[in-house]
Protein backbone atom coordinates (compact mmCIF):
# COMPACT_ATOMS: atom_id res chain seq x y z
CA UNK A 1 0.00 0.00 0.00
CA UNK A 2 2.93 2.22 0.24
CA UNK A 3 4.58 1.30 -2.37
CA UNK A 4 1.27 2.47 -4.42
CA UNK A 5 0.98 5.98 -2.24
CA UNK A 6 4.49 6.69 -3.15
CA UNK A 7 3.34 6.10 -6.93
CA UNK A 8 0.30 7.92 -6.95
CA UNK A 9 2.42 11.05 -5.29
CA UNK A 10 4.90 10.87 -8.00
CA UNK A 11 2.70 11.05 -10.69
CA UNK A 12 0.44 13.79 -8.80
CA UNK A 13 4.07 16.06 -8.60
CA UNK A 14 4.65 15.44 -12.08
CA UNK A 15 1.03 16.65 -13.50
CA UNK A 16 1.10 19.64 -10.59
CA UNK A 17 4.71 20.95 -11.67
CA UNK A 18 4.17 21.25 -15.28
CA UNK A 19 0.64 23.02 -14.27
CA UNK A 20 2.37 25.20 -11.98
CA UNK A 21 5.69 26.05 -14.86
CA UNK A 22 2.67 25.51 -17.98
CA UNK A 23 5.01 23.37 -19.53
CA UNK A 24 3.77 20.53 -21.77
CA UNK A 25 4.56 16.72 -21.04
CA UNK A 26 5.01 14.51 -24.04
CA UNK A 27 3.57 11.58 -22.18
CA UNK A 28 1.80 10.28 -19.08
CA UNK A 29 4.03 10.76 -16.06
CA UNK A 30 4.33 7.52 -14.75
CA UNK A 31 2.72 4.37 -14.37
CA UNK A 32 -0.92 4.30 -15.95
CA UNK A 33 -3.50 3.77 -12.96
CA UNK A 34 -4.95 0.59 -13.23
CA UNK A 35 -8.60 1.69 -12.47
CA UNK A 36 -10.73 4.82 -11.44
CA UNK A 37 -10.18 4.48 -7.32
CA UNK A 38 -6.60 4.41 -8.53
CA UNK A 39 -6.61 7.46 -10.98
CA UNK A 40 -8.74 9.05 -8.08
CA UNK A 41 -6.01 8.83 -5.47
CA UNK A 42 -4.00 10.14 -7.60
CA UNK A 43 -6.37 13.65 -8.03
CA UNK A 44 -6.50 13.33 -4.73
CA UNK A 45 -2.65 13.75 -3.91
CA UNK A 46 -2.65 16.29 -6.74
CA UNK A 47 -5.24 18.21 -4.62
CA UNK A 48 -3.43 18.58 -1.48
CA UNK A 49 -0.45 19.32 -3.01
CA UNK A 50 -1.77 21.83 -5.53
CA UNK A 51 -1.17 26.23 -3.76
CA UNK A 52 -5.19 26.87 -4.40
CA UNK A 53 -8.52 26.44 -3.40
CA UNK A 54 -11.44 24.24 -4.88
CA UNK A 55 -14.09 26.36 -6.35
CA UNK A 56 -16.23 24.04 -8.10
CA UNK A 57 -15.87 20.92 -9.69
CA UNK A 58 -16.24 19.52 -13.28
CA UNK A 59 -18.44 16.41 -14.42
CA UNK A 60 -17.46 14.97 -18.09
CA UNK A 61 -18.60 12.51 -19.77
CA UNK A 62 -16.67 8.74 -19.83
CA UNK A 63 -16.95 6.94 -23.40
CA UNK A 64 -19.24 4.07 -23.87
CA UNK A 65 -16.50 1.94 -25.43
CA UNK A 66 -14.82 2.58 -21.57
CA UNK A 67 -17.90 2.38 -19.78
CA UNK A 68 -18.17 -1.47 -18.84
CA UNK A 69 -14.76 -1.60 -18.12
CA UNK A 70 -14.40 1.17 -16.05
CA UNK A 71 -17.48 0.56 -14.24
CA UNK A 72 -19.00 4.47 -14.58
CA UNK A 73 -20.11 7.00 -16.95
CA UNK A 74 -19.00 9.93 -15.54
CA UNK A 75 -16.10 11.27 -14.07
CA UNK A 76 -15.17 14.30 -12.53
CA UNK A 77 -12.18 16.83 -11.47
CA UNK A 78 -11.75 20.12 -9.35
CA UNK A 79 -12.26 23.45 -10.57
CA UNK A 80 -9.34 26.12 -9.10
CA UNK A 81 -10.25 29.23 -7.56
CA UNK A 82 -8.05 31.45 -9.87
CA UNK A 83 -9.07 29.47 -13.16
CA UNK A 84 -12.49 30.73 -12.49
CA UNK A 85 -13.58 33.92 -14.93
CA UNK A 86 -16.22 36.07 -15.62
CA UNK A 87 -17.72 36.97 -19.06
CA UNK A 88 -19.57 40.60 -19.54
CA UNK A 89 -21.63 41.38 -22.53
CA UNK A 90 -20.27 42.30 -25.14
CA UNK A 91 -16.55 41.17 -23.98
CA UNK A 92 -14.02 38.53 -24.76
CA UNK A 93 -12.43 36.28 -21.83
CA UNK A 94 -8.74 35.31 -22.40
CA UNK A 95 -7.84 32.14 -20.36
CA UNK A 96 -4.59 30.41 -21.03
CA UNK A 97 -3.65 27.15 -22.57
CA UNK A 98 -0.77 24.92 -22.34
CA UNK A 99 1.37 25.23 -25.48
CA UNK A 100 2.14 21.63 -26.69
CA UNK A 101 -0.58 20.74 -24.25
CA UNK A 102 -4.58 19.98 -24.85
CA UNK A 103 -6.78 22.81 -24.62
CA UNK A 104 -10.63 22.72 -25.73
CA UNK A 105 -13.95 24.61 -25.16
CA UNK A 106 -17.16 23.00 -24.06
CA UNK A 107 -20.13 24.96 -23.71
CA UNK A 108 -21.93 23.70 -20.85
CA UNK A 109 -24.98 24.65 -17.83
CA UNK A 110 -23.47 24.73 -14.71
CA UNK A 111 -24.61 24.97 -11.31
CA UNK A 112 -24.07 27.48 -8.14
CA UNK A 113 -24.72 25.41 -5.21
CA UNK A 114 -26.05 27.34 -2.76
CA UNK A 115 -25.51 25.90 1.01
CA UNK A 116 -22.80 23.19 2.02
CA UNK A 117 -23.77 19.35 1.42
CA UNK A 118 -24.62 17.77 4.54
CA UNK A 119 -21.43 16.58 6.29
CA UNK A 120 -21.03 12.91 6.06
CA UNK A 121 -24.15 12.20 3.34
CA UNK A 122 -22.57 9.70 0.29
CA UNK A 123 -25.91 8.80 -1.21
CA UNK A 124 -28.37 11.67 -3.27
CA UNK A 125 -31.66 11.20 -4.90
CA UNK A 126 -32.38 13.75 -8.14
CA UNK A 127 -34.30 15.99 -5.19
CA UNK A 128 -32.05 16.06 -2.97
CA UNK A 129 -29.28 17.10 -5.22
CA UNK A 130 -31.17 20.31 -6.61
CA UNK A 131 -32.08 21.03 -3.25
CA UNK A 132 -28.34 22.23 -3.10
CA UNK A 133 -28.68 24.28 -6.28
CA UNK A 134 -28.98 28.28 -5.87
CA UNK A 135 -28.85 28.49 -9.49
CA UNK A 136 -28.12 27.35 -12.87
CA UNK A 137 -25.42 29.37 -15.24
CA UNK A 138 -24.63 29.33 -18.79
CA UNK A 139 -21.03 29.31 -18.96
CA UNK A 140 -17.68 27.66 -20.89
CA UNK A 141 -15.34 25.28 -19.37
CA UNK A 142 -12.24 25.81 -20.61
CA UNK A 143 -10.48 21.96 -21.08
CA UNK A 144 -6.85 22.13 -20.87
CA UNK A 145 -3.71 20.18 -19.95
CA UNK A 146 -0.41 19.99 -19.53
CA UNK A 147 -0.30 16.46 -21.43
CA UNK A 148 -1.49 16.66 -25.44
CA UNK A 149 -2.75 13.08 -26.18
CA UNK A 150 -4.56 12.90 -22.68
CA UNK A 151 -8.00 12.03 -24.10
CA UNK A 152 -6.24 9.46 -26.53
CA UNK A 153 -5.09 7.87 -23.53
CA UNK A 154 -8.37 8.19 -21.82
CA UNK A 155 -10.54 8.47 -19.09
CA UNK A 156 -7.89 6.90 -16.12
CA UNK A 157 -5.79 9.70 -17.73
CA UNK A 158 -8.18 12.59 -18.07
CA UNK A 159 -8.93 11.55 -14.34
CA UNK A 160 -5.41 11.51 -12.85
CA UNK A 161 -4.98 14.94 -14.10
CA UNK A 162 -8.06 17.07 -13.13
CA UNK A 163 -10.23 16.02 -15.01
CA UNK A 164 -8.75 17.36 -17.94
CA UNK A 165 -10.14 20.58 -16.38
CA UNK A 166 -8.09 24.43 -16.83
CA UNK A 167 -10.74 26.41 -15.83
CA UNK A 168 -14.48 27.78 -16.52
CA UNK A 169 -16.16 30.68 -17.83
CA UNK A 170 -19.27 31.82 -15.79
CA UNK A 171 -22.26 34.10 -18.28
CA UNK A 172 -25.39 34.58 -17.93
CA UNK A 173 -28.34 33.12 -15.41
CA UNK A 174 -30.43 30.59 -16.42
CA UNK A 175 -34.22 32.61 -15.03
CA UNK A 176 -36.47 30.10 -14.10
CA UNK A 177 -34.29 26.94 -15.36
CA UNK A 178 -36.64 24.67 -12.83
CA UNK A 179 -39.80 24.94 -14.55
CA UNK A 180 -38.09 25.23 -18.47
CA UNK A 181 -38.09 22.66 -21.28
CA UNK A 182 -34.14 20.85 -21.17
CA UNK A 183 -34.73 20.44 -25.21
CA UNK A 184 -35.83 24.36 -25.29
CA UNK A 185 -32.38 25.49 -23.95
CA UNK A 186 -30.07 25.81 -26.97
CA UNK A 187 -26.77 26.88 -27.74
CA UNK A 188 -24.12 26.77 -30.42
CA UNK A 189 -20.45 26.69 -30.51
CA UNK A 190 -18.20 28.77 -33.02
CA UNK A 191 -14.99 29.12 -33.83
CA UNK A 192 -12.99 32.13 -35.12
CA UNK A 193 -16.76 32.81 -36.28
CA UNK A 194 -17.65 29.23 -37.93
CA UNK A 195 -20.22 26.94 -36.22
CA UNK A 196 -18.67 23.75 -35.25
CA UNK A 197 -22.07 22.51 -32.71
CA UNK A 198 -24.94 23.22 -31.68
CA UNK A 199 -26.78 21.53 -28.59
CA UNK A 200 -29.42 21.47 -25.99
CA UNK A 201 -29.49 20.56 -22.12
CA UNK A 202 -31.13 17.43 -23.03
CA UNK A 203 -27.88 16.45 -24.82
CA UNK A 204 -26.67 15.40 -21.52
CA UNK A 205 -27.31 11.81 -20.37
CA UNK A 206 -29.92 12.13 -17.49
CA UNK A 207 -30.18 16.27 -18.25
CA UNK A 208 -28.09 18.40 -16.08
CA UNK A 209 -29.29 16.95 -12.77
CA UNK A 210 -27.56 13.28 -13.28
CA UNK A 211 -24.46 14.84 -13.12
CA UNK A 212 -24.93 17.15 -10.20
CA UNK A 213 -26.05 14.03 -8.16
CA UNK A 214 -23.10 12.14 -9.42
CA UNK A 215 -20.93 14.74 -8.18
CA UNK A 216 -22.82 15.19 -5.12
CA UNK A 217 -21.38 11.64 -4.08
CA UNK A 218 -18.37 11.26 -5.67
CA UNK A 219 -16.96 13.89 -3.92
CA UNK A 220 -18.83 13.18 -0.30
CA UNK A 221 -16.82 9.51 -0.59
CA UNK A 222 -13.73 11.55 -1.13
CA UNK A 223 -14.04 13.39 1.75
CA UNK A 224 -14.85 16.42 0.00
CA UNK A 225 -18.80 17.45 -0.25
CA UNK A 226 -19.91 20.02 -2.25
CA UNK A 227 -19.57 23.62 -0.32
CA UNK A 228 -21.79 26.87 -1.36
CA UNK A 229 -20.49 28.94 -3.75
CA UNK A 230 -19.19 26.32 -5.53
CA UNK A 231 -19.72 26.07 -9.36
CA UNK A 232 -20.45 22.36 -10.76
CA UNK A 233 -20.55 21.86 -14.62
CA UNK A 234 -22.49 19.11 -16.26
CA UNK A 235 -21.01 18.46 -19.52
CA UNK A 236 -20.40 19.10 -22.91
CA UNK A 237 -23.41 20.23 -24.68
CA UNK A 238 -22.30 20.75 -28.68
CA UNK A 239 -18.83 18.33 -28.15
CA UNK A 240 -15.35 18.78 -27.58
CA UNK A 241 -13.71 21.66 -29.25
CA UNK A 242 -9.98 21.82 -29.72
CA UNK A 243 -8.30 25.25 -29.80
CA UNK A 244 -5.05 26.38 -30.23
CA UNK A 245 -3.78 29.86 -28.81
CA UNK A 246 -5.16 33.12 -30.77
CA UNK A 247 -8.03 31.22 -31.34
CA UNK A 248 -11.62 32.93 -30.79
CA UNK A 249 -14.73 30.91 -29.61
CA UNK A 250 -18.04 31.85 -29.39
CA UNK A 251 -20.76 30.39 -27.30
CA UNK A 252 -24.03 31.79 -28.08
CA UNK A 253 -27.06 30.59 -25.55
CA UNK A 254 -30.41 30.95 -27.70
CA UNK A 255 -32.30 34.00 -25.82
CA UNK A 256 -29.84 34.52 -22.87
CA UNK A 257 -26.54 35.77 -24.13
CA UNK A 258 -22.79 34.77 -25.29
CA UNK A 259 -19.34 34.40 -23.76
CA UNK A 260 -16.64 34.98 -26.31
CA UNK A 261 -13.07 33.93 -25.21
CA UNK A 262 -9.84 33.93 -26.51
CA UNK A 263 -6.52 31.00 -25.91
CA UNK A 264 -3.97 32.92 -25.31
CA UNK A 265 -0.42 30.59 -24.47
CA UNK A 266 -0.28 29.77 -20.46
CA UNK A 267 2.19 31.97 -18.45
CA UNK A 268 3.59 29.88 -14.87
CA UNK A 269 1.82 30.09 -12.48
CA UNK A 270 2.48 32.89 -9.57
Amino acid sequence: MEAVKKADTAVAERFVSSRLKAVALPDFPGTLPADLDAAYQIQDAAIDIFPDEIAGWKIGGIPPVHREKLGAKSLGGPVFRKDVRYAAPGGSVEYGMYVGGFGAVEAEYMFEIGEDAPAGKTSYTTAEAIALVKRMICGVETAGSPLATINVIGPLAVVSDFGNNNGIIVGPEVPNWRDRVLSELTCETFINGKSVGTGTAANVAGGPIEPLRFVAELCAKRGRPLKAGMIITTGAITGIHDVVPGEVARVEFKGLGAIQCVATPLKPRS
